[in-house]
């Protein structure tokens, strides 16, 4: 029998539950986010640095992305392609990511992407710069932070040729980014009318250059154009110093083959130019700002890995935030990134439809321990996405 006592009861229950603080209210599942990142191998600074530049992003949003805090679950990808896909599935399947962070290396990105596509997972490429990521294997859900392989070549193809130089020779690591930044290389340089009279390269990892370096001494080219990363950078430019090359043939780059090296390459890497979309000495409020940030917290100076880094967390939160959090809501996602401006150290850019930025690329010169900017090699530069349909 419902009494007057029962009632009265009923209200103070009710008033109860209402008076309950907020922060008693159930807070929102947190947001995993897996790093597919090198820990161990040539890239393992390159991945640190990555991770660094994400962390310090969350750091400063206090620990939160479109509302949720973040949990990490990491599997160290060991720059092997052949692996890429068991330890992708890792953090898929076992660990249930909501989010993928990697990879550094071209080939474990695009293994990572073909995974993410088929099974609906976001992605955010901090560094792997393989054409075909935002070119034919684009995906509503694929995101890159970095840059094409196809951008700084072909940038760097353009200087060279702005600077005088009629022929060149190339000389990569025989896997997907070296091909494809030699390829963009070409493109731009024989555009601008060079010629590329001698393509030289080396299995990845392989760091013996003696051989190829007598064939770039006989064929006497105007120039070089070089692509190499992490210890692999270090050696050859130290090793393209002491076979006596560079007084005679100026030595030109992607960003990548001084980026994060200097202070291993010494004497050998001065006035070595290369193309990338940062640089130290940008001296714009947002920069000077991100590497005094980084350097107290970490304790070093960051480059652009920590740049593309920092701009996958700052690209994740913009695109969580118009999704109210809802990773899975891949369409909403995407489309609010195309439409944003990403306020980055690197300078502003925005996101092309195959979701690859659109960004300056600098024109920069070895000078002390800095890869200072002299120039714009090419301005808000868009890869041209060949084969992307979305």
């Amino acid at each position: 029998m419902f009494t007057f006592n029962t009632y009265r009861f009923t209200l103070i229950a009710a008033a109860a539950a209402l008076a309950i603080p907020a922060s008693y209210a159930q807070a929102p599942a947190k947001l995993k986010v897996g790093f597919m990142l090198p820990a161990t191998g040539t890239f393992a600074a390159l991945g640190t640095a990555i991770e660094n530049g994400f962390r310090l992003y969350l750091n400063e949003q206090g620990g939160k992305l479109g509302g949720r805090e973040v949990e990490f679950f990491k599997v160290d990808d060991e720059s092997d392609p052949s692996k890429a896909i068991d330890n992708v599935n890792k953090l898929i399947k076992r660990d249930n990511v909501d989010v993928l962070i990697g990879s550094v290396h071209s080939g474990v990105a695009m293994a990572m992407a073909r995974v993410a596509k088929s099974s609906g997972t976001l992605m955010i490429n901090p560094n792997g710069g393989a054409d075909a990521i935002t070119g034919s294997m684009c995906a509503v859900n694929i995101f890159r932070s970095s840059f094409s392989n196809w951008q700084p070549g072909f940038a760097i193809g353009q200087a060279m040729a702005a600077k005088g130089h009629k022929t060149a020779a190339t000389i990569t690591w025989k896997y997907a980014a070296g091909d494809e930044m030699a390829k963009g290389f070409k493109e731009g340089f024989e555009k601008a009318g060079g010629k590329v009279t001698k393509e030289l390269n080396l299995p990845f990892p392989n760091v013996e250059f003696q051989a190829l370096l007598t064939e770039i001494a006989s064929a006497k080219p105007d120039a070089v154009f070089s692509f190499f990363a992490g210890g692999g950078a270090v050696k050859f430019v130290k090793d393209y110093d002491s076979a006596g090359l560079k007084k005679g043939i100026p030595l030109f780059g992607t960003g990548f083959l001084t980026d994060g090296t200097l202070d291993a390459q010494g004497s050998s890497a001065q006035g070595v130019l290369t193309s990338l979309h940062y640089a130290d000495g940008l001296n714009t409020p947002r920069d000077n700002a991100f590497r005094l940030a980084y350097a107290k917290t970490f304790k070093m100076q960051p480059d652009v890995y920590a740049v593309q880094g920092y701009d996958a967390a700052q690209m994740l939160g913009v695109g969580l935030a118009a999704v109210k959090g809802d990773a899975k809501n891949t369409e909403g996602f995407a489309a609010a990134l195309v439409k944003a401006t990403i306020d980055s150290p690197r300078g502003k850019f925005t996101i092309s439809k195959a979701h690859n930025p659109i960004q300056n690329m600098y024109l920069r010169e070895v000078s002390g321990k800095e890869n200072k900017v002299v120039g714009i090699a090419s301005k808000s530069l868009e890869d041209p996405a060949t084969g992307c349909n979305l």
